[in-house]
Protein backbone atom coordinates (compact mmCIF):
# COMPACT_ATOMS: atom_id res chain seq x y z
CA UNK A 1 0.00 0.00 0.00
CA UNK A 2 1.19 3.53 -0.34
CA UNK A 3 1.14 4.25 3.48
CA UNK A 4 3.87 1.49 3.82
CA UNK A 5 6.11 2.61 0.86
CA UNK A 6 6.12 5.81 2.53
CA UNK A 7 6.40 4.14 5.98
CA UNK A 8 10.14 2.42 4.26
CA UNK A 9 11.23 5.64 2.79
CA UNK A 10 10.12 7.66 5.77
CA UNK A 11 12.48 5.01 8.15
CA UNK A 12 15.51 5.35 5.32
CA UNK A 13 15.28 8.77 4.92
CA UNK A 14 15.46 9.68 8.77
CA UNK A 15 18.58 8.05 10.52
CA UNK A 16 22.08 9.56 10.60
CA UNK A 17 23.96 7.10 8.34
CA UNK A 18 25.85 6.80 7.39
CA UNK A 19 27.95 7.22 10.25
CA UNK A 20 30.95 5.91 12.01
CA UNK A 21 33.99 5.79 15.36
CA UNK A 22 37.02 4.47 14.64
CA UNK A 23 40.13 4.51 17.06
CA UNK A 24 43.63 3.72 17.34
CA UNK A 25 44.27 0.36 17.96
CA UNK A 26 47.93 1.33 18.78
CA UNK A 27 50.32 4.13 19.29
CA UNK A 28 51.72 6.28 16.85
CA UNK A 29 55.67 6.96 17.67
CA UNK A 30 58.45 9.14 16.85
CA UNK A 31 56.52 11.45 14.70
CA UNK A 32 58.05 15.11 13.03
CA UNK A 33 58.13 18.17 14.96
CA UNK A 34 55.66 20.83 13.52
CA UNK A 35 54.41 18.71 10.94
CA UNK A 36 50.86 17.44 10.22
CA UNK A 37 50.58 13.59 9.84
CA UNK A 38 47.41 11.53 9.15
CA UNK A 39 46.01 9.79 12.47
CA UNK A 40 45.97 6.03 12.16
CA UNK A 41 42.62 5.23 13.14
CA UNK A 42 42.91 2.09 12.02
CA UNK A 43 39.80 0.05 13.72
CA UNK A 44 36.89 0.49 13.89
CA UNK A 45 33.75 0.73 16.98
CA UNK A 46 31.21 0.93 14.13
CA UNK A 47 30.60 1.68 10.77
CA UNK A 48 27.25 1.60 9.83
CA UNK A 49 27.74 1.43 5.86
CA UNK A 50 31.29 0.06 5.17
CA UNK A 51 31.97 3.71 4.69
CA UNK A 52 35.79 4.11 6.74
CA UNK A 53 38.61 2.99 5.52
CA UNK A 54 41.00 1.42 8.46
CA UNK A 55 44.26 1.50 5.88
CA UNK A 56 43.64 4.91 4.56
CA UNK A 57 41.95 6.38 7.88
CA UNK A 58 39.55 7.74 5.59
CA UNK A 59 36.01 8.66 5.25
CA UNK A 60 33.96 8.70 2.68
CA UNK A 61 30.27 8.54 3.02
CA UNK A 62 28.67 8.21 -0.68
CA UNK A 63 25.83 10.28 0.39
CA UNK A 64 25.82 13.80 0.07
CA UNK A 65 24.75 15.99 2.94
CA UNK A 66 25.90 17.88 6.11
CA UNK A 67 28.08 15.56 8.08
CA UNK A 68 28.67 16.24 12.07
CA UNK A 69 32.20 15.57 12.32
CA UNK A 70 34.37 15.09 16.04
CA UNK A 71 37.31 13.43 17.34
CA UNK A 72 39.29 13.05 20.61
CA UNK A 73 43.23 12.63 20.74
CA UNK A 74 46.07 12.47 23.21
CA UNK A 75 49.47 13.51 22.73
CA UNK A 76 52.71 13.29 23.90
CA UNK A 77 55.59 15.14 23.34
CA UNK A 78 59.80 14.05 23.91
CA UNK A 79 60.15 17.51 25.51
CA UNK A 80 57.53 20.18 26.36
CA UNK A 81 55.07 21.71 23.40
CA UNK A 82 54.84 24.97 21.90
CA UNK A 83 51.37 24.22 20.51
CA UNK A 84 49.75 21.11 19.75
CA UNK A 85 47.22 21.51 16.43
CA UNK A 86 44.17 18.97 15.84
CA UNK A 87 42.42 19.51 12.29
CA UNK A 88 39.94 18.00 9.98
CA UNK A 89 41.24 17.58 6.63
CA UNK A 90 38.34 17.70 3.15
CA UNK A 91 39.49 16.04 0.18
CA UNK A 92 43.42 16.52 1.28
CA UNK A 93 43.11 20.26 2.18
CA UNK A 94 42.62 21.27 5.43
CA UNK A 95 39.02 23.19 6.42
CA UNK A 96 39.13 22.93 10.37
CA UNK A 97 41.48 23.04 12.84
CA UNK A 98 41.92 23.66 16.82
CA UNK A 99 45.39 25.21 18.26
CA UNK A 100 46.41 24.86 21.73
CA UNK A 101 49.27 26.26 23.79
CA UNK A 102 50.00 23.08 26.33
CA UNK A 103 52.77 21.27 27.83
CA UNK A 104 54.10 18.02 27.19
CA UNK A 105 50.67 15.99 27.32
CA UNK A 106 47.69 17.29 25.34
CA UNK A 107 44.19 15.99 25.20
CA UNK A 108 42.95 17.42 22.11
CA UNK A 109 38.99 17.84 20.60
CA UNK A 110 37.55 18.88 17.69
CA UNK A 111 33.96 19.46 16.19
CA UNK A 112 32.80 20.41 13.37
CA UNK A 113 29.76 19.92 10.42
CA UNK A 114 30.81 19.66 6.64
CA UNK A 115 29.20 19.71 3.82
CA UNK A 116 30.09 16.32 2.26
CA UNK A 117 29.34 15.85 -1.85
CA UNK A 118 29.00 11.87 -2.60
CA UNK A 119 32.45 11.28 -3.47
CA UNK A 120 34.25 13.58 -0.76
CA UNK A 121 36.40 12.73 2.26
CA UNK A 122 37.28 13.11 5.66
CA UNK A 123 40.49 13.07 7.36
CA UNK A 124 42.57 13.62 10.52
CA UNK A 125 45.77 15.38 11.44
CA UNK A 126 47.61 16.74 14.11
CA UNK A 127 50.93 18.32 14.50
CA UNK A 128 52.92 18.99 17.42
CA UNK A 129 55.36 22.02 17.44
CA UNK A 130 57.65 20.36 20.06
CA UNK A 131 60.59 22.50 21.89
CA UNK A 132 64.04 21.78 20.84
CA UNK A 133 62.84 20.04 17.67
CA UNK A 134 61.97 17.14 19.56
CA UNK A 135 59.21 14.35 18.34
CA UNK A 136 55.64 13.80 19.42
CA UNK A 137 53.18 10.79 19.67
CA UNK A 138 49.62 9.71 19.62
CA UNK A 139 48.68 8.08 22.75
CA UNK A 140 45.85 5.64 22.71
CA UNK A 141 46.45 4.19 26.51
CA UNK A 142 44.77 1.42 26.93
CA UNK A 143 42.34 -1.20 24.83
CA UNK A 144 39.19 -0.97 23.06
CA UNK A 145 37.16 -0.21 26.00
CA UNK A 146 40.04 2.91 27.56
CA UNK A 147 40.91 4.40 24.45
CA UNK A 148 41.32 8.17 24.66
CA UNK A 149 42.12 8.51 20.35
CA UNK A 150 39.18 8.49 18.21
CA UNK A 151 36.83 10.08 16.25
CA UNK A 152 33.46 9.78 14.51
CA UNK A 153 31.19 10.81 11.88
CA UNK A 154 27.17 10.75 10.87
CA UNK A 155 25.28 12.50 8.41
CA UNK A 156 22.40 14.92 10.10
CA UNK A 157 19.04 14.65 8.91
CA UNK A 158 16.89 17.30 7.70
CA UNK A 159 19.93 19.69 7.58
Amino acid sequence: SDAGTLKRIDAQFFQNTPAFSAYANADQNSLTDDTYTKLAMNAEFYDTDGKYNTSNYRFTPTVAGKYNIGACVFIEGSANFITVNLALYKNGSQLFYVSENVDSLSGNTINATIELDSDDYVELYAKADVESGGTWSLNKDGDTANNRCFWFGYKLIGA
